[in-house]
């Protein structure tokens, strides 16, 4: 075989690697496959997003939870924190946990009630989506989430009403810790659980990436209140400052402001 021959055939073996990579096709469609043929009756009911998002924000509450009662006799814990030197007390923990579980009872459980009655069940298509789609979607989602609640947000701290009524409770603890994610008024807990739920809709995700999207947005912003700099926190492994992350909220803002 001639040199040039040699190069083209190896380029085009290069190249159908990258798209096997890209495409996504075969990355995603055994786990797709597994998922539609083992779980599709779970997969399909409008009460699974409830479910995976509300189990996951209590299992990652959970985690962090642990570490903030091992913190203080911890220091190898503890030098993540930032602020070290106020521990996470009880008290604390049963306030939020409190005002989690009653917004749960009474805001969330009436919302997947009303879901579970109002929307047919998902449908699932045969084909996984591309991986391209699959990251692009959930960055997609990301991004108008965090544009959204940056507007309600300063829509909020502008108007002194608003913030008086509905978001100053979450704002009641300048310590950030990871039961304070969820501490909030009903009003801003419809809010954000209503746009996690319309965004995939909205720019027509795959179902697999709805999830995705669903699980890191849990995730981002339970770390985000978290009250710890991890190395592996996002916003440690986001470049230029792009991410907030949970150093925002190292210093507690003005009421109203």
């Amino acid at each position: 075989m001639s040199a040039g021959r040699l190069l083209r055939a190896e380029a085009l073996s290069w190249m159908s690697d990258v798209r096997n990579v890209t495409g996504g096709d075969l990355v995603l469609q055994p786990l797709w496959d597994y998922l539609h043929q083992n779980h599709h009756d779970l997969l399909r009911s409008p009460l699974f997003p409830v479910v995976l998002s509300v189990t996951t924000y209590f299992v990652l509450v959970g985690v962090y939870t642990a570490l903030d009662l091992l913190a203080p006799s911890w220091p190898c814990i503890n030098r993540y924190r930032l602020h070290p030197d106020k521990p996470v007390t009880w008290p604390n923990i049963w306030t939020t946990l409190g005002v989690t579980v009653h917004n749960h009872l009474f805001f969330i459980f009436p919302a997947a009630v009303a879901q579970w009655l109002w929307r047919p069940p998902t449908p699932l298509p045969p084909e996984a989506p591309s991986l391209w789609s699959f990251f692009l979607g959930i960055l997609g989602c990301m991004f108008v989430f965090d544009f959204q609640y940056y507007l309600w947000h300063l829509l909020h701290h502008r108007v002194p009403w608003l913030y008086r009524t509905f978001h100053a409770v979450h704002h009641q603890y300048s310590q950030p810790f990871s039961l304070v994610t969820q501490y909030l008024s009903g009003w801003e807990l419809f809010s954000v659980g209503f746009w996690a739920t319309v965004n995939p809709i909205l720019l027509r995700c795959h179902c697999l990436t709805t999830w995705g999207f669903m699980l890191f947005n849990v995730y981002v912003s339970t770390e985000d209140h978290c009250g710890y700099d991890f190395p592996w926190a996002v916003h440690n492994l986001v470049p230029f400052g792009l991410w907030g992350g949970s150093q925002a909220r190292r210093a507690p803002p003005a009421a109203g402001h």
